[in-house]
């Protein structure tokens, strides 16, 4: 394309101009008149002779070109290969050790596409079926899969189709709602795992490569961009998260695909696109890092170990309303069950409103999960709830959450 420019500029630009001011403009010089000889008839090409000549002359060179570059190419048995510059740009710009091209030839057996069936009961109490589509990547050659929470949420039935076009049923091996994290698994082998990357050590800028099935019928499609932002703290279904920002395309069906660094490693697992009309270039993503861990105790545990918890199940209610319903008169974050040993041992109740977690006043439920998430199991903290109009401080035991 640069040599279009160039080859275009010159002939159009720079030639096509100089001719004409020649004619234009420069005119031979007079001889001075004598009587032996009478004055020569000076001779001008006209322009449009001029023109048809240059159109005829630009013709006959693009022929010969364009021939010798087929007949180049037909003896040296390569193929024409037309090559996007902005890829060229975007790689050069970011360092990476691959082309987008070469990222893509890595994983495109690694990343799968899946399809969901879910049965919905009506308000008359008909029953029917509705239709998902989201994305995976190969994390085993025996036929371990990983996606999103949300893609197979409350599906009957789950579909897994490779690169090849080969499908497969899948089960859920178990699934984790707080980070978003579903571990499935087919009856296959020599599959082609991802290569997992380190997103600890990534940087704003970095090249960023989606792979996943936009709009449930696009499998394959890639992406680029880069890495716009790290550790961004985004709520999605009212569970806050810790997230990768990137300005690929993140479109419906890409969730639970992958999103890949300039070797070709994995280093995010798509999650959630800006919903904004006018909003272009928000998506976000699991790190790996985070994805590996969760993935590595679903597989083994069933759960998350280690995760900490009050062992309470809590209701953010935000509006008058809310709390009208519930009968409380104040906004805020209440205690709707006791499930935990630890938390009936210290004196928790139902309907206690949670005020604030050591010393720090709780705003929301996200915000009182993120405090406790900063422990580990084991540790103790203070609760400062409100029960009938009264302050009180309890004291905590946090214990291991075995429920996802």
């Amino acid at each position: 394309m640069d040599d279009w420019n160039k080859f275009s500029g010159n002939t159009q630009e720079s030639g096509q101009t100089d001719r004409f001011e020649q004619y234009r403009n420069v005119s031979s010089p007079s001889p001075e008149p004598s009587a032996a000889k009478p004055a020569r008839k000076e001779k001008f090409v006209t322009r449009k002779v001029f023109v048809v000549t240059l159109i005829f002359a630009m013709i006959f060179s693009a022929v010969i070109g364009a021939g010798a570059f087929a007949l180049t190419a037909h003896l040296t048995g390569n193929s024409v290969v037309t090559k996007n510059t902005n890829n060229i740009n975007l790689v050069k710009a970011t360092g990476s050790e691959l082309s987008i091209q070469e990222i893509v030839a890595k994983n495109e057996d690694s990343v799968v596409a899946i399809t969901t069936e879910s049965v919905s009961t009506d308000s008359w109490a008909r029953q029917y079926v509705t239709n998902g589509a989201g994305s995976g990547v190969v994390y085993s050659e025996d036929g371990y899969i990983l996606t999103n929470n949300h893609v197979i949420e409350g599906a009957s039935s789950i579909t897994v189709t490779l690169h090849d076009n080969s499908t497969y049923d899948a089960t859920v091996v178990a699934a984790d709602s707080q980070t978003d994290v579903a571990v499935l698994k087919i009856n296959a082998s020599g599959l082609t795992p991802v290569t997992l990357g380190d997103s600890d050590s990534l940087s704003v800028g970095d090249l960023a490569v989606v792979i996943g099935n936009p709009l449930g019928t696009l499998a394959g499609t890639a992406t680029e961009g880069i890495i716009s932002g790290l550790e961004r703290e985004i709520t999605l279904d009212g569970k806050a998260m810790t997230l990768l920002q990137t300005s690929a395309s993140v479109n419906p069906g890409n969730s639970g695909g992958g999103v890949f660094d300039q070797y070709g490693n994995l280093i995010g697992l798509v999650v959630a696109k800006s919903s904004g009309s006018d909003v272009e270039g928000l998506g976000f993503a699991i790190p790996v890092n985070t994805v590996k861990a969760v993935a590595d105790s679903l597989i083994k545990d069933g759960y998350v170990t280690g995760r900490p918890a009050l062992g309470i199940t809590i209701v953010d209610l935000t509006s008058a309303s809310e709390a009208m319903k519930y009968g409380v008169k104040v906004t805020g974050v209440y205690i709707k069950e006791v499930t935990g040993e630890s938390a009936k041992s210290a004196g928790l109740q139902s309907g206690d409103l949670i005020y604030m977690i050591d010393g720090s006043q709780v705003k929301s439920s996200d915000m009182l999960i993120r405090e406790v998430q900063k422990h580990k199991v084991g540790d103790t903290v203070t609760l400062t709830i409100v029960r009938d109009d009264e302050m009180k401080d309890i004291e905590i035991t946090l214990q291991e959450s075995k429920s996802n």
